[in-house]
């Protein structure tokens, strides 16, 4: 009898294997290759050295252009001009450019291109987002993109995986972001190498899907390979709202082995930043003891960037203004999330606190435009990396935070936590 994990199930049944173990190679169908304007040139590149020539099929590509558009410079330019020829002459189906982009991880399940049971490469480390929805996905690099996309197969050496049982409900203000800094903080960044981070437990209940996305997202921050969470009713509502396909629920089974399993109790947690310049830095609000002061405050990102984020946002903003002398910088994730935000009446919130609204964008998170740092200045972001000159200048610091946890912190000029404003 196998003792396999939801992950392994899942790589089985894509391998045409009755079972797979950890360690084991295999070859598995894709029922999406992702890239975006940064990384599909890349791999449009390799593609073009191989003997194929068409992709394997042109609804089960995404391409997203994300990271540097609207184009920033002359090179980003030329990098989406080479996607879009490539999309039109193969007539990629999933193709998002200006007036339709969002942030791909962001993006994808709005537009219901990722079900629970997938599996998903894409050519961006923050792929992992989708196992919030019950799919095994993964970042790759672009040359396995460009075999991704000639052949529908990738191989992959199983892995291995730590089980986190979420426990207790949550405290208001913490949210999915508060919930991975705390394991990160507790396991470290290679805490969890090339392993499935598995969540399972009573706590989950609690966490909107938002959260989970949240969670998924960052799990490569752990060193994961993918982080993925079992297909309850809020998960199966989110894929029948936006769902364009079937989905298939994998469960681990009863006795799957795990490398090692932690029990989280989600009452006991508050509210965490990770300080410069690891994300498993980590400190919760009141231990910080002085006022750490920052220049900017981001809220956005694939790990941020939703609707529950902003109206969290909002509602710590309402009425307030931005500390004078700091830049308040708010990203919606996707051209849905952003009308959503207008009609809700979030963005003029922001507005008349002194916060600016950005077109979807990656933006600064990768030191990209639109909130790049000087030396000496601090950011605190909801971001998903704090790596040194992550978000500009080699000498500027980036502090990890929930999007409550930045807006607070834009109102006192200093990092601290929703309760203290």
């Amino acid at each position: 009898m196998s003792k396999m994990t939801m992950t392994q199930k899942i790589l089985a049944a894509h391998a045409g294997l009755p079972e797979v173990s950890a360690g084991q190679l295999i070859e598995a169908a894709l029922d999406l290759v992702l890239g975006n304007d940064i990384t599909t040139p890349v791999a449009i590149r390799e593609m073009e050295k191989i003997d194929r020539k068409e992709v394997f099929d042109r609804d089960k590509i995404a391409l997203v252009m994300d990271h540097f558009i609207p184009n920033k410079d002359i090179k980003s330019a030329e990098n989406c001009k080479c996607v879009r020829q490539f999309a039109i002459k193969h007539e990629i189906s999933h193709y998002y450019d200006v007036g339709e982009m969002g942030i791909e991880h962001a993006l994808l399940p709005e537009q219901g291109l990722t079900v629970a049971g997938d599996v998903i490469i894409g050519a961006d480390s923050h792929t992992c987002t989708y196992g919030a929805l019950g799919a095994f996905s993964t970042g790759v690099g672009s040359t396995d993109m460009a075999a991704g996309m000639a052949t529908g197969k990738a191989w992959f050496k199983v892995p291995a995986a730590i089980r986190f049982i979420l426990t207790g409900k949550p405290a208001p203000f913490i949210s999915g972001k508060d919930i991975i800094l705390h394991i990160i903080g507790m396991i470290g960044v290679d805490g969890a190498l090339y392993q499935s981070m598995e969540f399972s437990g009573d706590g989950i209940q609690y966490l909107s899907m938002d959260d989970r996305f949240t969670i998924a997202n960052m799990a490569i921050e752990a060193g994961g390979k993918n982080g993925i969470f079992p297909v309850d009713e809020k998960a199966k509502a989110y894929m029948e709202e936006h769902g364009r396909r079937p989905y298939t629920i994998y469960e681990a089974d009863a006795d799957a082995e795990y490398t090692a399993s932690y029990t989280i109790d989600l009452a006991s947690l508050k509210p965490t930043v990770a300080f410069p310049h690891l994300p498993e830095n980590t400190r919760t609000v009141d231990e910080i003891g002085e006022k750490i002061a920052v220049d900017q405050a981001v809220i956005g990102s694939c790990t941020n960037g939703r609707l529950e984020d902003l109206r969290i946002a909002a509602s710590i903003l309402k009425g307030k203004k931005v500390k004078k002398g700091l830049r308040l910088i708010i990203i919606p994730a996707t051209q849905q999330i952003y009308l959503q935000a207008m009609e809700e009446g979030l963005l003029k919130t922001f507005i008349e606190a002194g916060g600016v609204v950005s077109t979807p964008t990656c933006g600064p998170c990768l030191g990209g435009y639109m909130g790049i740092l000087a030396a000496g200045e601090r950011c605190i972001s909801t971001t998903n990396r704090n790596f040194v000159g992550r978000m500009g200048h080699v000498d500027s610091e980036v502090y990890l935070a929930s999007p409550a946890v930045a807006a607070a912190s834009a109102v006192a000029g200093y990092i601290t936590g929703p309760d203290a404003i």
